[in-house]
């Protein structure tokens, strides 16, 4: 497993988003990554049957 890039997240959230610190350490990583993916115009696509498929079978709705 990769650990966290911690080093280019600090230079993105303050350095190009200029958050404040209190704003930058209350972000999660998957916030942090949202704003890099509407930064560089990385956009997500719709689920694939098969992922969504999965995601039920791991997540049921209490049937």
């Amino acid at each position: 497993m990769t650990p966290f890039p911690w080093s280019d997240a600090m230079r993105f959230g303050l350095g190009v988003l200029r958050l404040p610190p209190e704003q930058f350490w209350r972000m999660t990583p998957r916030e942090l990554a949202a704003a890099w993916g509407a930064l560089m115009g990385v956009r997500a696509g719709p689920l694939e049957r098969r992922d969504l498929d999965g995601l039920m079978e791991r997540f049921p709705d209490g049937r």
